[in-house]
């Protein structure tokens, strides 16, 4: 057992909405101790590069808080780091596979990934964060009459999953993510469609029946999220 919970049991999940006063949609999700506060903004307008061609965009930036971590880190002022690039594309691509993009309308949903505490697991907690910022946000279009219920396609969630010494871990903390063997995240919607699977052997080789028995431990994970947003979008008439 690990913090009196399994190797394929996630982390306790907690997420309260409409933390914020202004943003159409808005989360604090809680996976373990890690924190992130999402929000949605809707813009009504697009980038020039989609500017007449009828459809909308989904776009993220994300950020770790100077003191999200055991040491203060400096703030990206001037030039965004290659890490948290990689971050906001990949929130960014997650996103846009929930929403069809044809019946947003010339609008935009800017997304807001905040991390306030990091222990493990902060780009997975964000895009299953925002998933939820994002449907709520969709849903006040709805009721405004821009858009169609249809737009929203699916939610979208993601977990870390890790392998060593030849276990399986799901959704990993600090500790786990830099003494694992090998370090995975899973990206998915909730019909099943896998948005991108990224794996690195951090120390050690992996075989494809390794990977199998960590997909099966993502999948476990992913689904017990589903429910956990399914259960709080509900309420919205979004889903």
């Amino acid at each position: 057992m690990r913090n009196n919970r399994s190797l394929s049991e996630p982390r306790p999940c907690k997420v309260e909405v409409n933390v914020s006063r202004y943003a159409e949609g808005s989360c604090l999700i809680e996976t373990g101790n890690t924190k992130v506060f999402c929000t949605a903004s809707i813009e009504e307008s697009v980038p020039s590069w989609l500017k007449g061609k009828g459809q909308g965009w989904i776009t993220a930036e994300y950020a770790m808080l100077p003191r999200s971590t055991h040491t203060r880190s400096k703030r990206d002022r001037e030039k965004v780091s290659g890490r948290t690039q990689e971050i906001q594309r990949l929130i960014g691509r997650a996103l846009r596979a929930m929403v069809d993009l044809s019946k947003l309308g010339e609008r935009q949903i800017i997304v807001d990934c905040d991390v306030i505490q990091a222990d493990g697991g902060t780009r997975t907690a964000s895009i299953s964060g925002a998933c939820i910022a994002v449907g709520i946000a969709l849903s006040k279009l709805v009721k405004d009459g821009k858009i169609e219920k249809s737009a929203f396609v699916d939610t979208i969630q993601a977990v870390s999953v890790g392998m060593q010494d030849g276990k399986v871990y799901v959704d990993l903390d600090y500790e786990e993510d830099s003494s694992g063997d090998v370090d995975m995240n899973f990206v998915r919607t909730g019909s099943g469609l896998f948005v991108e699977i990224q794996g690195t052997a951090e120390k050690k080789a992996f075989s494809e029946q390794d990977l199998k028995l960590m997909m099966e431990g993502a999948i476990h994970g992913l689904n017990r999220l589903k429910s956990i947003q399914l259960e709080i979008l509900k309420p919205f008439g979004i889903v």
